[in-house]
């Protein structure tokens, strides 16, 4: 967790006592989901996240030659909402695939659409039919899941199968 993201959760807690001092329990309550969601939007994110890059370094270990950069202030647009996240670069070659998640962070970077939680992309460069934008969704059990969106919105469960699929998009020659 960032510096930045510790400072957040701290003033979040914060502001959640002082409403309940000052007797908000409507603001306290609110502040306390907004707490709960951000703990699992960066979950679900740091798995996604991880798991490309595990998924990279296992490749690497076969000789693939995978270069991976990382960028954790980075700033993307979904329709007309802005998400504030972490982008990783994978390149091979000419080849390319990044992958970036992230959730708005203030009332005008927008909202996530669809009722998720946060949002990603797969991108290929120069590939754009491999490309793939994902949402997150909290189940009714509570734990984040990835969904894969096509373009009429239908949602299909994201796996690491699918992540190993997009790496094996950017091995081939």
């Amino acid at each position: 967790m960032s510096e930045l993201e510790d400072d957040w959760d701290l003033a979040l807690a914060d502001a959640k006592e002082r409403a309940r001092a000052a007797g908000r329990r409507d603001i306290a309550d609110y502040l306390d989901l907004r707490r709960r969601n951000d703990l699992l939007r960066r979950t679900a994110s740091d798995w996604l996240i991880n798991s490309a890059v595990s998924i990279a370094a296992r490749a690497n270990r076969a000789g693939a030659g995978i270069q991976i950069e990382r960028d954790d202030a980075h700033r993307f647009r979904r329709g007309s909402a802005t998400m504030v996240g972490t982008r990783i670069t994978l390149r091979r070659g000419v080849r390319t695939l990044t992958i970036e998640s992230g959730w708005p962070r203030t009332p005008r970077d927008g909202i996530v659409r669809g009722g998720g939680l946060a949002c990603a992309n797969l991108k290929h460069l120069g590939r754009p039919r491999m490309n793939e934008e994902l949402l997150l969704v909290s189940s009714s059990h509570g734990s984040p899941q990835w969904f894969t969106l096509d373009r009429y919105e239908k949602r299909s469960l994201l796996t690491e199968s699918d992540l190993q699929r997009h790496l094996a998009i950017l091995i081939e020659s």
